[in-house]
C-alpha cells in the first residue's frame, strides 16, 4: 500500500529542504517529495502543522544486554529510541560479558532483529574484555556486523596497543570511537575539578584527564591514518585541540551530549547522583564553548551517551553511585527548546547534527529523505509543550537530570522502513 504524508513541513538538510511538502512512501522507501501528491487510491496521513525530519541517529547508546538486563535490554532501549524520534542507534560493548568477538556481535544482531523496532548498529570492544591489554578480534567482528570499535567506559590507556588497534581499524575501514580519559589523572574522581567538588569535599576529575589522552590520540590518528571519533567531548580545551587537528588534516570527528550542552558542575551540588557522569559536567565557559563548537561544525554530532542504571544504584552514596544518565527520550525536545528556541542554533543545524551528519560521516544509508532512501523519519510537534517525566519513559533507566524540565518539540511519530513504530507516544509493538 502506498502512503502519502500530507501537509507537513519537511526539514531535511541533506538536500536543502525546508518547507511544506507531501511525501510518498512505497514498499518502505521514499519515492516522491512534491508540493502536491495525488492521493487517489492511496492511504493518507495528515501531518499539517507538524515537522518531518530524517530519523534521528545516536552513535552512543548503552543497551546493557547481555548481562545488565535489569538496567536495559535491546528491546526496551529500542522502545526508548523510537519514543524519542530515533531510527538508528548503537549497541556499545561494555556489557557482561563484553562484546569482544564475532559470536557476541551476531547475538546483538539477532536480538536487535527480534526487537524489530529500530536499526541497531553493534559496536565491538577494542581490547579483549575491554581490559586494555591486547586487541580484540577486530577483523572477525567487522565481518560479523560490527559497525565500529571502542572500549567506551574506559579509554585505551596503552599507546602502543591503541596504535595497533588504529592500524587494524584502518585496514578494516571502520572508525575507532574513543572515550578520552587518562586514568592516572582521573583517579577516583567523582565530578569536575572545580568549585563544587571543593565544596562537597569529593575527589575530582581534572580537564587534563580528557585533553592529555585526546592529544595523544590525535597524534596516533595522524600517524596511522585511522578515523578516530572522540566521544562525549566535555571541555573548551578539547574543542581547541580538535580544531587544530582538523586544520592539519587529521581524520578526526567528535560528538557532544545534551547534558554537556545544557548543564554545568553546579547540577551535581547537593550530591546529586543524577548529575554524575563521565566525563563530568564542567564549567559554564566549557558549556558555552561546546555550544559554539556544535553550531560552527567543529563538533559535528550530537550523541546521547544513553546510560541507564537502576534507581537503587543511583540512590547509593554519591561516591558509590555509578556514572551515567539516560537521554534517548529527551534529547530532541531539550535541544530544540534550549538551543533552537533560545536562538543559539537554527533548526536545520540541529537536525543535521542529530541525523544527517552521523549518517554522512559514518557512511550510513540513512539520515536523509531523498527519493529512493529508506523511509526512516521522525515527526515533531514543535509547538506542543510537555514536562519531562521520568516515570513515563520506556527506558528501564529513569536516571535523568532533566526530570521536571519544560520543553517543546515533542516527538509524535517515528517511522522505520516505512513502518510506524511510535505514534502519539505509544509504541506500535507489544511492550
Amino acid at each position: 500500500m502506498e502512503l502519502v504524508l500530507q501537509g507537513g513541513t519537511i526539514v531535511d538538510p541533506s538536500q536543502g529542504l525546508h518547507g511544506r511538502y507531501d511525501l510518498l512512501i512505497r514498499n518502505g522507501h521514499i519515492v516522491e517529495i512534491a508540493e502536491k501528491i495525488e492521493t487517489q487510491d492511496r492511504m493518507v496521513k495528515d501531518l499539517s502543522g507538524l515537522t518531518i525530519t530524517p530519523g534521528l541517529i545516536d552513535l552512543h547508546t548503552h543497551l546493557r544486554e547481555p548481562g545488565g538486563e535489569e538496567k536495559e535490554t535491546i528491546f526496551t532501549g529500542s522502545c526508548a529510541a523510537v519514543a524519542g524520534g530515533y531510527t538508528c542507534i548503537t549497541a556499545l560493548p561494555n556489557t557482561n560479558p563484553v562484546i569482544d568477538d564475532a559470536e557476541k556481535i551476531k547475538q546483538v544482531v539477532a536480538l536487535a532483529q527480534k526487537a524489530g523496532l529500530v536499526r541497531v548498529l553493534p559496536v565491538g570492544a577494542a581490547t579483549k574484555g575491554s581490559r586494555g591489554e591486547e586487541p580484540a578480534e577486530i577483523a572477525a567482528m567487522v565481518k560479523s556486523g560490527a559497525f565500529a570499535i571502542t572500549d567506551d567506559g574506559r579509554g585505551v590507556q596503552n599507546a602502543g596497543i591503541l596504535r595497533e588497534i588504529l592500524r587494524q581499524c584502518r585496514q578494516c575501514g571502520i572508525p575507532f570511537l574513543e572515550h578520552c580519559e587518562d586514568e592516572s589523572l582521573a583517579g577516583t574522581g567523582q565530578i569536575h575539578e572545580g568549585a563544587i567538588a571543593k565544596k562537597l569535599g569529593v575527589a575530582a576529575i581534572p580537564v587534563s584527564s580528557e585533553t592529555v589522552m585526546l592529544a595523544r590520540d590525535l597524534l596516533l590518528a595522524r600517524e596511522t591514518g585511522a578515523h578516530v571519533h572522540i566521544m562525549h567531548v566535555s571541555c573548551a580545551d578539547s574543542v581547541e585541540l580538535i580544531r587544530m587537528a582538523k586544520a592539519r588534516g587529521i581524520k578526526i570527528t567528535a560528538e557532544v551530549t545534551p547534558h554537556h550542552l545544557l548543564l554545568t558542575e553546579a547540577a551535581a551540588d547537593g550530591f546529586n547522583t543524577l548529575a554524575k557522569m563521565k566525563p563530568p559536567l564542567r564549567t559554564e565557559a566549557d558549556r558555552i564553548a561546546l555550544c559554539q563548537a556544535l553550531a560552527d561544525g567543529t563538533i559535528e554530532i550530537v550523541a546521547t551517551d544513553h546510560a541507564p542504571h537502576t534507581a537503587t544504584e543511583k540512590e547509593q552514596d554519591f561516591t558509590l553511585a555509578p556514572f551515567g544518565v539516560v537521554g534517548l527520550e529527551t534529547a530532541f525536545p531539550l535541544l530544540y527548546t534550549y538551543l533552537v528556541k533560545a536562538g543559539i542554533m537554527e533548526l536545520d543545524t540541529l537536525v543535521e547534527r542529530m541525523s544527517c551528519a552521523p549518517a554522512k560521516i559514518f557512511n550510513l544509508p540513512y539520515g536523509t529523505l531523498k527519493t529512493g532512501s529508506a523511509a526512516d523519519l521522525a515527526v515533531f510537534d514543535l509547538e506542543r509543550e510537555m514536562i519531562i517525566d521520568k516515570e513515563s519513559f520506556y527506558s528501564k533507566g529513569k536516571n535523568t537530570p532533566f526530570h521536571g524540565w519544560k520543553v517543546k518539540g515533542v516527538p509524535v511519530l517515528t517511522m522505520v522502513g516505512g513502518k510506524i513504530m511510535m505514534q502519539d507516544g505509544r509504541i506500535c509493538k507489544k511492550v
